[in-house]
């Protein structure tokens, strides 16, 4: 038995473990699987559109080919290199590199999420 917190009285409640096993399962599963957005558009989805509009002037957004730019690192080799939730923190914080080409661009943790979920598609 595990103690739980209820919600509405602020108390807690004994829970069966395999009840809270099956139930910490079950929300994992969901966590992996896809998000979809309103539109049934999913995560991924959503960070391809903005990989197109602010990124593939530079960068390669595709599983082959080069990078318009050379400076510039195709999204697929970008996850041999760089953890995603490494990815989605630089996105918000702003990433910082050594060429004055890069825009900068302030993405909500929502944008950075799919953009990071988009770009670790391509490498699988």
């Amino acid at each position: 038995m595990i103690q739980v917190k209820e919600t509405a009285s602020g108390g807690f409640r004994n829970v069966p473990m395999n009840r809270a096993l099956a139930a910490l399962v079950i929300l994992a599963l969901l966590r992996a699987a896809p998000a979809v957005q309103a539109g049934g558009q999913t995560v991924v989805d959503l960070g391809r559109e903005l990989a197109e509009l602010n990124c593939a002037t530079c960068h390669n957004i595709e599983v082959t080919g080069d990078s318009p730019f050379a400076a510039a690192p195709p999204f697929r080799t970008i996850p041999q290199k760089y953890h995603p939730s490494e990815l989605e923190e630089a996105f918000v914080e702003g990433i910082v590199v050594g060429h004055p080409a890069m825009p900068e661009w302030e993405m909500t943790p929502e944008q950075a999420s799919a953009l990071s979920a988009y770009i670790e598609s391509l490498a699988q």
